[in-house]
């Protein structure tokens, strides 16, 4: 297995291996970008029921203009984001030896989800990303694979756990806000939706440098196939840009916070009345970047579908209902093929 950190590492040309140039949106790959004006929602003022009239309409416009937005005042604390970022850029600047212990491939060299490496190859004209990953189940806790925990450095389980507890508080209040934003009797249905044996997982991904930005992705145009996904994005390097309007903007970088990305399933529950950004990662020849991800997924033996509160004859049911389990699944095998899973489902 060749990393894409030892690939940047060895490129001695401005030229990049002909898997990672990509054959199809060129065109937007090439296109003028400008930064989105996404709003940044006071989480403390959002619970304020005395004083949260401004951050539910910011949060309204927000999800239905970008289907992303920034949170502040969040309750996550600056030292467990500090440290997680620490943590992860510790273990990426470990020696290779050390960081394939915990490698994605089995003793077969056949792919697995989780652990570090680069993404499953599924054909032969698979555009592949630049970037390396460190893949982890963090929720349930019961069916964590601590083998795959990096032991180096020392803090990076403890942070890892701590760093997910605190956002996991985060995720329920805003499904909340966002249960109440389209009137549902019961404001936990989206949380109560997850189930018991919901799906956390950790993300934490590595962006060499790139010589021929314009011509590779860091990772390829596509909609989350969660629920929600609670970002911290790199705090000195942009990169993540979100498509509207069939034009790429810039995500930007607002110190303290978190970024909030709508996924597939909320689209589906919420009768596509809430939607899940396209979005991509582009390179950079000078800087690399590195972010973590916690993506949050309904219990894959759970089926979802509209709610029947969202679903009348002015708005019949836009979703078929689907099994969790069998739309992940799908759902990879499009998203290694620059397609999106969730056409598939529309009625």
């Amino acid at each position: 297995m060749t990393t894409v950190q030892e690939l940047a590492g060895a490129l001695g040309t401005p030229d990049v291996p002909e898997l990672y140039v990509v054959r199809t949106h060129k065109d937007q790959q090439l296109s003028a970008t400008v930064v989105a004006p996404i709003p940044v929602i006071d989480h403390g003022r959002l619970l304020n029921k005395d004083d949260s009239a401004d951050e539910t309409k910011k949060l309204r416009s927000a999800i239905e203009s970008w289907g992303l937005f920034m949170v502040s005042n969040h309750g996550v604390d600056a030292e467990v984001i500090d440290s997680m970022r620490v943590a992860s850029k510790e273990f990426f600047r470990q020696p290779l030896e050390e960081k394939q212990r915990y490698s994605n491939l089995n003793c077969d060299e056949q792919f697995q989800s989780e652990g570090y490496g680069n993404d499953r190859v599924s054909s032969p004209d698979q555009t592949r990303d630049w970037t390396d990953r460190l893949y982890l189940k963090v929720e349930p806790e019961d069916e964590r694979c601590m083998a795959l925990w990096p032991a180096h450095p020392k803090n990076f389980r403890d942070i890892l756990h701590e760093f997910t507890k605190n956002c996991g508080q985060l995720k329920d209040d805003l499904l909340r806000a966002m249960a109440k934003l389209l009137e549902l009797d019961d404001e936990d249905y989206f949380v109560d939706q997850l189930g018991k044996k919901a799906l956390t997982n950790a993300r934490c991904s590595y962006y060499p440098q790139c010589p021929r930005p314009d011509l590779v992705f860091g990772l390829k145009p596509h909609s989350d196939g969660t629920v929600v996904t609670v970002l911290m994005a790199d705090d000195n390097v942009g990169g993540l840009q979100v498509l509207r309007d069939g034009v790429w903007w810039d995500v930007p970088i607002v110190p303290h916070t978190l970024l909030i990305l709508i996924g597939d399933q909320i689209e589906i529950m919420s009768n596509g009345i809430f939607k899940s950004p396209v979005h991509r990662v582009i390179t950079n020849t000078k800087k690399e970047r590195l972010s973590v991800a916690l993506d949050y997924s309904v219990d894959p033996e759970r089926e979802i579908e509209p709610s029947p509160q969202l679903v009348n004859q002015k708005r019949p049911a836009l979703y078929r209902k689907v099994k969790v389990k069998d739309y992940i699944a799908t759902y990879y095998n499009h998203f290694f093929e620059g397609k999106m899973v969730i056409d598939t489902i529309k009625i």
